[in-house]
């Protein structure tokens, strides 16, 4: 039995989902959904996404375990200590109302490795200590030679040590010029080929759900390999060039290019603070470069998205939200999933 639907204009939830298991993690049967779906797109009478009217995407950033699944490495709970949880009740249940009006879906997967910038093994203090997780690195720091690069990491990875004394200090330095958040050393997460690199279940199923039933692929962007930089955007590194004006990383600038193709973009995920909002400021800057009036092509999901709060350690909310009333200011919509599209600004749920 179908689950009746409390909006107009919204499909009903397919039985199969379970709001209670959305913090767990478990295979997705595919086969068997393939088939629901199948039948799904015959009974609402959907037709393939090649036909929509009006293309609209949907942007995932990182609904990954290691993000979203309490015990996971960076378990995004907010101040309510739910909120990837309870975030991702809400975007399965936005996804499923309204797999007649998402034309694609483009997940981000944050993937990493263990020798990177952001993590303790990268850097040693003159006793050969590792930084904390989540300590704060600074320029000052840096300046006065309490953490250097690791000797051994950098013969693992072939970089010169002199450079890298140059590189970690022209690092610092950058990301406080742009007004980005000092070097953050995160616990080990993403981490390639592991469980916590993996989609949420539920996330997963609905996603798969939806390509079976519109016969639409998702299209997965990777992210954040680079061992000399973070990359909370999609769209692009932290840092793009070294001290002497090498590249480290480049923007994705045929993403923005694909993202501004929809006549609709709907941004959800994980952190609000961090991946979710440099994203969104990247694809402003996109914007800019072209004509400001594409902002108003960007809905944001913000009851699908929550800060990292670490309490008594860290805590971003505030930073969050000044960030999302930025993009609101500059033409963006910030919306809720549990409110039906048709109610949303513009005509993108028609």
């Amino acid at each position: 039995m179908e689950r009746t639907n409390r909006n107009s204009g919204e499909l009903p939830l397919p039985d199969h989902f379970a709001p209670e298991r959305v913090g767990e993690v478990w295979r997705v049967p595919y086969q068997q959904r393939a088939a629901e779906a199948a039948q799904w797109a015959r009974t609402h009478s959907m037709a393939p996404a090649s036909s929509d009217r009006r293309r609209i995407a949907l942007l995932l950033v990182d609904v990954q375990n290691t993000f979203c699944i309490p015990g996971f490495e960076l378990y995004v709970a907010g101040r309510s200590g739910a909120g990837a949880i309870h975030d991702n009740i809400r975007l399965c249940e936005f996804i499923y109302r309204n797999l007649q009006r998402i034309t694609q879906i483009i997940p981000t997967m944050d993937t990493h490795q263990a020798m990177q910038i952001f993590h303790s093994i990268f850097l040693v203090n003159e006793r050969g200590d590792h930084p904390e997780p989540f300590s704060l690195i600074s320029v000052e720091d840096i300046e006065q030679g309490r953490w250097k690069p690791n000797p051994e990491v950098l013969r693992h990875l072939g970089i010169d040590p002199v450079h890298a004394d140059r590189y970690l200090l022209h690092y610092s330095t950058a990301l406080r010029r742009s007004g980005k958040y000092d070097l953050t050393i995160w616990p080990y997460h993403a981490m390639l080929g592991g469980i916590g690199h993996a989609l949420v279940s539920a996330v997963e199923e609905a996603l798969f759900f939806h390509s079976m039933a519109r016969y639409t692929q998702p299209h997965f962007r990777i992210k954040g390999g680079k061992p000399l930089t973070e990359h909370y955007s999609v769209l692009g590194p932290e840092v793009t060039h070294g001290p002497q004006g090498e590249v480290v990383a480049e923007k994705d600038a045929l993403l923005v290019e694909e993202l501004l193709g929809f006549d609709g973009v709907i941004v959800a995920g994980q952190a609000k603070s961090h991946c979710v909002a440099w994203t969104i400021a990247d694809l402003l800057e996109g914007i800019g470069i072209q004509d400001r009036a594409l902002a108003g092509k960007v809905y944001l999901l913000e009851d699908c998205t929550s800060p990292v709060v670490i309490p008594g350690v860290v805590d971003y909310t505030d930073a969050a939200d000044r960030a999302f009333r930025r993009f609101a200011d500059a033409g963006m919509h910030v919306v809720r999933s549990v409110d039906p599209m048709t109610a949303w600004p513009g005509a993108v749920g028609d």
